[in-house]
């Protein structure tokens, strides 16, 4: 066995025991569901309408706040297809649906109280959204199975009164709606994911997450009848606000991921043998910080540059073909800063290191452009 592939056997352990939230990389799926509030209470105005009424009123004039409704809690579901593109970003396109069941009606003048109240509000749209994932490591806080993220959207979605109604304890008079009205929507959201890959699924997350939704407001044609007659008195546009609170639980699949590598074999271990002049310390993809086995080795090789009598400790870092030619150039930059910055620490003179960054230009294991191989993250030390 090669010095190189023998070391790679002892050092493979430097990978965490458990999955570690990474940046979401190509295409992805997912879908949520949970709780939705109508931000109560929901104020209305009155308008007329030319076609079809305008509650007596003269023309192009609005009454404001002219009544308001409260809804029960209710549910949220959306679903969505997405492209993540590995440095955090992600942008997905999503389908929602929410419906809450009406609670009391009041206002309106001289209707007050209303009773008999029922129906639902319930909205549907299309938004396009963009995605910020934080990774813990850029804070300098090491790896986490948590990623919290927020986000943008914009879009368009659809009101829909659904059998609306509630009458005039006092005089009888009905106020009904059935009708749907779409207009310009948006969206902010707040969550944090998490990995499931302990269930053997690579790329699935549990997500949880806050979501305000809303819309301009829409126009719904409203009508005011005769109990008796069911003769129409009164009609016209409400011009309704429409505010949502959400919390949802989701899953989300990232399509096409590599499957985690097998378990490592060990080396058969020599009896004695004479210090190492090379050593290879290896990294988590993405990641220059150094885990505490790669601290170990290095730790290792600090104390045998005096056995060797070395006379200059080389250290050369490298990448894998995931990433640009130029990131990766600087990102096996900050890997050989790292390790030299750790030789330091254990006592070595910084005059005797010398730093060089290769990017992806001297794999370990030759691989095509794009592909993750763990081998290649890594950083050599070598004793001259």
């Amino acid at each position: 066995m090669s010095l190189k592939r023998a070391l790679l056997a002892a050092t493979i352990l430097a990978a965490p025991a458990a999955a570690s939230a990474q940046p979401v990389t190509g295409l992805y799926i997912g879908a949520g569901a949970g709780v939705n509030w109508i931000n109560n209470p929901s104020n209305f105005d009155l308008s007329g309408d030319a076609a079809r009424g305008n509650f007596g009123l003269p023309p192009n004039v609005t009454i404001n706040n002219a009544g308001s409704a409260n809804f029960l809690a209710g549910w949220g579901g959306v679903a969505s297809i997405g492209w993540g593109f590995g440095n955090g970003i992600r942008a997905e396109i999503e389908g929602n649906f929410r419906s809450n069941e009406i609670n009391s009606i009041g206002g309106f003048g001289g209707l007050p109280p209303i009773g008999r109240v029922g129906g639902f509000q319930r909205t549907y749209g299309v938004m396009a959204n963009v995605f910020y994932d934080f990774d813990f490591a850029n804070f300098g806080l090491g790896q986490s199975i948590f990623q919290p993220y927020i986000g943008l959207g914009a879009g368009y979605a659809w009101t829909d009164w659904h059998n609306i109604r509630g009458q005039s304890v006092p005089t009888g008079q009905v106020i009904y709606s059935n009708d749907t009205n779409g207009q310009f929507a948006y969206q902010a959201i707040v969550g944090v994911g998490t990995p499931l890959t302990w269930l053997g699924i690579t790329g699935l997350t549990l997500t949880a997450e806050y979501r305000f939704f809303g819309t301009l407001q829409p126009d719904l044609f409203t009508t005011f009848r005769n109990p008796v007659t069911n003769a129409v008195g009164a009609a016209g546009n409400i011009t309704a606000d429409n505010y949502n609170h959400s919390v949802m639980l989701g899953l989300r699949y990232a399509l096409f991921q590599p499957p985690p590598p097998p378990p490592p074999v060990a080396a058969p271990v020599a009896a004695a043998p004479a210090p190492a002049r090379t050593y290879l310390v290896f990294f988590d993809w993405d990641r220059a910080d150094l885990t505490a086995r790669a601290r170990e080795i290095i730790a290792e090789a600090a104390s045998n540059a005096g056995r060797v009598q070395s006379t200059r400790i080389e250290v050369a870092g490298h990448a894998d073909r995931s990433g640009s030619p130029q990131y990766n150039q600087r990102l096996s930059q900050r890997r050989a800063d790292a390790v030299a910055a750790e030789l330091v620490a254990r006592g070595i003179q910084r005059s005797e290191i010398s730093v060089t960054a290769y990017g992806e230009s001297r794999p370990l294991v030759p691989t095509a452009d794009g592909v993750r191989e763990p081998q290649n993250r890594r950083v050599e030390i070598v004793l001259r």
